[in-house]
Parts: C-alpha cells; structure tokens; sequence
C-alpha cells in the first residue's frame, strides 16, 4: 500500500508541470471579453474565466434600458462594432465621431463632451437591439471625478488612460457583457486543481 501511494504521488508531482501548462494554454487560446457591472461600476476585461483587469466606469444616470430617447444603459450581450480615434491623444475631443482638434485635461471645468476613444456597441440580443442605432459606446470622459457612479447618459465612461488601454487590447467582434450584478471572481478554478489536490492528499497519507 506504501508504495502505490508513492508510485501515484511521484506520477501526479511529475505530471504536475504539464497540468499546469495545459491549464495556462487553454487560458490564452480563450478570447478577451468584456463584463461590465453596473451594480460595482466596473469594467472587467476577462479570459478564460480570469479577471485580468479591472476599471472604474460611470452607466446611465437613468437607469438600464434599450428604449429610444431613454439615455438608459442596455444590459445583455453585445459586440464591439467599430472602434474610433486611433493615435488621437489622451482628451481629444470627439464630435459625431470625428476628432475636433480639441483637448481637454481631466476633470476641465464646465466640459462633459466624449473624448480620446471610441468602442461603438452592437446588440445581440432583443433587450439591446437598439443599442448600435441608439450610438451606445465604451468613451473616454473628461469627466473622471464623478466616475465609480451612475452618470452617464447611456454610454460606458471611462477614463482617457484606461479607454486607451483598453481600445489598444480589444478587437472589432470581441463580446460585451452588460449585467446589473456584480462582476465574477478574480479567477476561474483550475481545471487540473482536482489532480493537484488528490497528489497533495496523497502525499499526507491517511489520517489516524
């Protein structure tokens, strides 16, 4: 009996390495998607069930809807559709999504115009079916006092460094997820964490 359990804990400790790399590859062949939570005011970017980044964001000062003239924040699944302001600097100024030539500093005085990034959203299902036609984006604001907090006027908030930065790592056709809860874990369970947990056991030996 000693030496199948030492035979099975040698085989699981050497395997061990492999597991894991297995586990890291699945991770990044899985596509980047975006979860947006409007109860935590956050933005998520997610791969393979891990939270590889979060961002403060403002929703809708008037709530979540889909409904024309409402200013209200879709939930549900979405893409991103286009993409807009690529090399313009941090606080360009955008109108009807061309750069004015203006820019602003955060937090500029009496100014809550869309700035630096465009990530135009499409809906994919009924509750969002509006949201491309109704010009609903993921947008820098220079407005970033008031971001952590509904304050919006339907778009995703962001600020210019973080819009940025996410514009520069998110493809035309990656998946948007607009929930009202609050976003998952900081990591999925590993799916050889099974393997891990049955060598460490092992190893112990029974318990008296």
């Amino acid at each position: 009996m000693l030496f199948l359990r030492s035979l099975l804990t040698l085989c699981l400790v050497a395997c061990a390495p492999q597991f894991a790399a297995l586990a890291g590859e699945e991770a990044a062949s899985s596509p980047t998607e975006i979860v947006i939570s409007v109860a935590d005011q956050k933005l998520a970017v997610v791969r393979g069930g891990e939270v590889l980044k979060k961002y403060p964001i403002s929703t809708s000062r008037y709530g979540i809807g889909d409904s024309y003239g409402s200013y209200r924040t879709p939930l549900g699944h979405l893409k991103v559709s286009e993409k807009i302001g690529d090399r313009l600097p941090a606080g360009a100024v955008i109108k009807h999504r061309n750069a004015t030539g203006e820019v602003l500093q955060p937090n500029a005085p009496g100014r809550d115009p869309i700035v630096s990034r465009i990530l135009w959203l499409s809906g994919q299902e009924a509750c969002n079916r509006n949201a491309y036609n109704r010009c609903v984006y993921i947008h820098g604001t220079p407005d970033e006092k008031h971001l952590g907090r509904p304050a919006s006027y339907g778009c995703i908030r962001m600020r210019s460094v973080d819009v940025i930065e996410l514009y520069a790592t998110t493809p035309v056709g990656a998946n948007v997820s607009i929930v009202p809860g609050k976003l998952p874990g900081q990591s999925q369970d590993n799916p050889f964490s099974a393997f891990f947990a049955l060598a460490e056991a092992v190893a112990r030996g029974p318990r008296m």
